[in-house]
C-alpha cells in the first residue's frame, strides 16, 4: 500500500504553480512556532526607537526610489 503522504505529494505536484506556492507557503507556516513574546517586545521597541529618530529629526530617511536604484547599481 502506497504511504499517504506519497499520495499526496504526487497529488500536490500536479497543482497549477500559484496552487502549489499557497500549499507551500501555509505548510512552511505551519512549521513556525509561535513568536517570541521578548522578541516582539523588542522589535516593537526598535520600531519605536526608529520612528522617534525620524520625527525627532536625528535620522534623515531616503526615499524608497533611491534605494531600490542604489541597490539596483550595485547588483549590475
Amino acid at each position: 500500500m502506497a504511504e499517504p503522504s506519497r499520495d499526496l505529494e504526487s497529488e500536490a505536484l500536479r497543482l497549477p504553480p500559484e496552487q502549489r506556492a499557497r500549499l507551500a507557503e501555509r505548510l512552511i507556516s505551519s512549521l513556525e512556532s509561535e513568536p517570541d513574546a521578548r522578541v516582539e517586545e523588542l522589535w516593537l521597541a526598535e520600531a519605536e526607537r526608529r520612528l522617534d529618530d525620524l520625527e525627532s529629526g536625528r535620522v534623515q530617511g531616503v526615499p524608497a526610489d533611491e534605494v531600490i536604484a542604489d541597490a539596483r547599481s550595485k547588483l549590475s
